[in-house]
């Protein structure tokens, strides 16, 4: 078995010694200096930009917009649809595993198929040792009551938006009553005091919170997790799932539940969801509140939906969105949120090279392109755009993460032993960056911001199309990933083309694009300015409506059956 210390700490320390000398290498002007490059200059930003989305927001395509700001959502209107919609809500309730959060709600809503009877038909994969089993954590208490309340609320039409929804919840996002622990031996058996703001939004509209899934240590440590193990990669297990969203993706792509939560700081909804053939947001920063989430890179930590299609995402993140009155990096005022894929007509879509297409598989490149031409069939215009000095900002990102660790992790440095490998090494090196580089990294992110956004301006463009991970899955034997046959420890690779677009706060979105030679998922990446996640979703529920990437099941599922082959 490899040395995952060794190996972690042999690039991990490279890369932040690389990125410190370059960013030490060019400091911003010295004082007396009018640059707008303070915090409060990203909040400025974020300000002006969210009131020109709702003021420029159309009118809803598919419903009121959701989210505590706008009031109560009602559940979607009933339809009957004719044979084909008939014959879907058959195949529900018939598996239930194989539907997605929108297709349950309407089986639900025909009467084809009830909460319970969902419940019934997941619960036994979620105490299984099949190769998914390595996603769930520990159970939720109190799931059948909640699902047989659901049942009696659609009987009764009182259904909330989301009644009787399965979900799976990362391990460093409170439940209450249950163990959350955040993959970790220092936490030791901690009962979660209350439900974290989202859990509590998603149960307040009839969701039902029932396990706790599988995380990398503090969101941050290797694969090969010191309390729980490694989670496989239902496509291949001798593979990764990627991301520290470890189980919700691995749970999503198994067909064990149809919607997790996840948080992404450098990548983490979005890396898993590339490599597990799923759907995931991270939202705009600000927009989802981090109540109740153990915090790693608190300007950087993003916490979002992960599941099978834009349109699931879009109906949860309306529900999760809006201030919570407890985070101060929230807005009271929440933009339009939906997945209108209508509106991808006449789209503006940004497509660069450069940055993004470097150390990426070839098999990765093909899917982007095939994306971005699926794209101007469907009435987009393709506009070549590129941002500047992405080298420079990725050291910055590096920079700002290991102070903000540090920093959350200190009073954990008399049980340091207790870390697994991949997390004491970053631990280890995480004190390098002296208080002048913190603050550098920090005073260089509002001007960072500003220039994306003056760019897109330029360019006229509304989203941005970028190729995802740059290769299929690590393996976790070596954590290595191949790119066009050449061999990558995955840090080289996993969060180059994510971990910018948390630093910046923009809303990005993963969706799957197509499948490598090694028959394995691969993703694209939509980004937009802050505060137009709408734009993300309807452009990817667009694609979606044409493409079946995102209905691929691995082999190891409860749809098609476990296999360790």
């Amino acid at each position: 078995m490899t040395d995952v210390a060794a190996v972690v700490r042999g690039t991990i320390a490279p890369q932040l010694d690389r990125a410190l000398a370059a960013s030490r290498a060019n400091p911003l002007p010295a004082a007396p200096s009018s640059l707008p490059a303070e915090p409060a200059h990203s909040a400025q930003l974020f300000r002006r930009l969210l009131d020109a989305a709702i003021d420029a927001a159309p009118t809803p395509a598919t419903g009121p917009a959701a989210g505590p700001a706008a009031g109560p959502v009602a559940p979607p209107a009933r339809h009957d649809g004719g044979p084909a919609v008939a014959a879907a809500r058959a195949t529900t309730a018939a598996d239930p595993a194989a539907a997605s959060v929108n297709e349950l709600l309407d089986a639900y809503r025909s009467g084809t198929t009830t909460p319970s009877a969902v419940l019934a038909v997941l619960a036994p994969h979620w105490t299984s040792d099949d190769v998914w089993s390595d996603a769930v954590l520990r159970l939720v208490d109190g799931t059948s009551a909640a699902a047989a309340e659901s049942t009696r609320r659609w009987a009764a039409d009182e259904a909330r938006p989301l009644e009787g929804i399965p979900f799976a919840v990362k391990d460093i996002i409170d439940v209450a009553g249950t163990v959350v622990t955040s993959g970790s031996l220092q936490t030791g058996d901690r009962v979660a005091p209350a439900d974290a703001t989202v859990v509590a939004r998603l149960r307040a509209a009839g969701a039902i919170p029932v396990f706790t899934a599988a995380t990398t240590e503090f969101a941050c440590g290797g694969p090969h997790n010191a309390r729980y193990g490694a989670v496989r990669n239902p496509w291949d297990p001798e593979r990764w799932t990627g991301g520290s969203s470890t189980g919700s993706g691995s749970a999503l792509a198994a067909r064990i539940v149809p919607l997790a939560l996840g948080s992404d700081t450098g990548g983490s909804i979005r890396v898993p969801s590339a490599l597990c053939g799923t759907t995931g947001i991270k939202p705009t920063y600000g927009l989802v509140p981090r109540t109740g989430v153990a915090s790693l890179s608190w300007t950087l930590d993003h916490v979002g939906p992960m599941a099978r299609s834009a349109e699931d995402l879009a109906l949860v993140l309306a529900v999760i969105a809006g201030s919570d009155g407890d985070d101060p990096t929230t807005f009271t005022a929440v933009p339009l949120i939906e997945a209108a894929p209508e509106r991808v007509e006449g789209l503006r879509i940004g497509v660069p090279l450069g940055w993004f297409t470097e150390r990426v598989d070839a098999a990765v490149l093909d899917a982007h392109t095939a994306a971005a031409e699926r794209f101007r069939e469907l009435g987009a215009t393709l506009v070549p755009i590129e941002f500047d000095d992405l080298e420079a900002i990725d050291s910055e990102c590096w920079t700002v993460f290991y102070g903000e660790l540090a920093a959350n992790q200190e009073a954990n440095a008399a049980t340091a032993d207790l870390f697994d490998a991949g997390t004491r090494a970053r631990f280890d090196v995480s004190f390098l960056p002296t208080a002048a580089d913190y603050l550098r990294a920090l005073r260089r992110r509002p001007l960072v911001q500003a220039a994306m956004v003056a760019r897109m301006d330029e360019a006229g463009v509304d989203v941005v199309l970028t190729p995802g991970i740059g290769a299929t899955a690590p393996r976790l034997d070596d954590l290595t990933m191949s790119v066009d046959g050449e061999r990558f420890n995955l840090h080289d690779v996993i969060p180059r083309n994510t971990r910018l677009f948390d630093y910046v706060g923009f809303p990005a979105l993963m969706m799957p694009a197509g499948t490598a030679p090694d028959g394995l998922p691969v993703g694209v990446q939509l980004v937009a300015r802050p505060w137009d996640d709408r734009l993300v979703l309807s452009a990817a529920a667009a694609f979606q409506q044409v493409t079946d990437h995102h209905r691929l099941v691995p082999p190891s599922s409860a749809v098609r059956g476990p296999t360790d082959q």
